[in-house]
């Protein structure tokens, strides 16, 4: 097994037909793709992407996170393995195991730069590329979930991810906002986005709605309540629910801990763990 080249030694390319091949045979193990977008920065989708797939796997699911916001990986921080290195075998390039017992198998460009405050100044087709290249060349294995993290907006990125990955198991989009009417309105714009590009959309899921108070359990809605939930109802799609702040989130976020398993009585765990059962009823359904 030898280490993966860094960039920017990525763009090394197969023949058509092997890369297919290797493709189908990569993903051929994964069940559900779950993408996770958001209309802007900040809202905590990454976030969410993290703490879903902790969620899953500790529902006892087998779980992979594909970060493909190649300008702002920070999930490897958030898991506190943004000192891993990925390595190649036959198959490709093998993902990082990361979490309790290495349970969560996870890619990044963040594993792939030189150093960790390098900046992917990239145009279109090349990002493009890479995403494309992740899809074929990461060595899944058995996984019952792949989360992907995907950049803010509808741009090049989100073409590519939704292309790259229609052919296998997706299984649709959750959407994440945050209160204000100015973040609900970017949702819409993501909204159209799935639409027209034919993806199924899981559910809204409404972050920092609200600050629990961790002493006296009283809740401020710092960035007003309820944008999420009616803009689902407005646009007929499910609405997951709302994720309050919680400092203990944050600690966790900062710390690389897994939240799901080392803070059980927050405010913010059993919102987390409802949207993953949510994901998993309708995983069940679909099957």
């Amino acid at each position: 097994m030898g280490t993966a080249p860094r960039l920017p030694e990525l763009q090394e390319c197969l023949g058509s037909a092997a890369r297919d091949a290797q493709e189908r045979a990569n993903l051929a193990g994964v069940r559900h793709i779950v993408l996770v977008l958001s209309g802007k920065g900040g809202v905590g989708k990454s976030t969410l992407s993290t703490q879903l797939a902790l969620a899953l796997r500790s529902a006892g699911n087998r779980v992979g996170i594909l970060d493909v916001d190649l300008c702002g990986p920070s999930i490897p921080r958030m898991l506190r393995a943004q000192d891993s290195a990925v390595h190649q075998c036959d198959s490709g390039w093998v993902p990082v195991g990361v979490g309790q017992d290495s349970a969560i198998a996870l890619m990044s460009i963040g594993f792939l730069l030189e150093r960790p405050d390098d900046a992917v100044v990239w145009r279109g087709p090349k990002k493009n590329a890479l995403i494309k290249q992740f899809v074929t060349d990461v060595a899944w294995g058995d996984l019952d979930f792949l989360i992907v993290d995907t950049p803010p907006g509808t741009s090049d990125e989100h073409i590519s991810t939704v292309e790259a990955l229609r052919p296998h198991r997706l299984l649709g989009a959750v959407l994440v906002t945050t209160p204000q009417a100015v973040s609900v309105g970017d949702v819409r714009r993501e909204l159209t986005f799935c639409r027209k590009a034919g993806l199924r959309i899981l559910g809204i899921v409404e972050n920092m709605s609200g600050f629990v108070c961790p002493h006296c359990s009283e809740c401020t809605n710092i960035f007003s309540k309820g944008g999420g939930e009616e803009l689902a109802k407005h646009a007929g799609v499910p609405f997951l629910g709302c994720v309050p702040l919680d400092p203990q989130l944050s600690q966790s976020l900062e710390e690389g801990k897994d939240f799901i398993q080392e803070f059980p009585k927050s405010s913010a765990f059993p919102a987390l763990t409802h949207i993953a059962q949510q994901i998993l009823d309708t995983s069940k359904r679909s099957s």
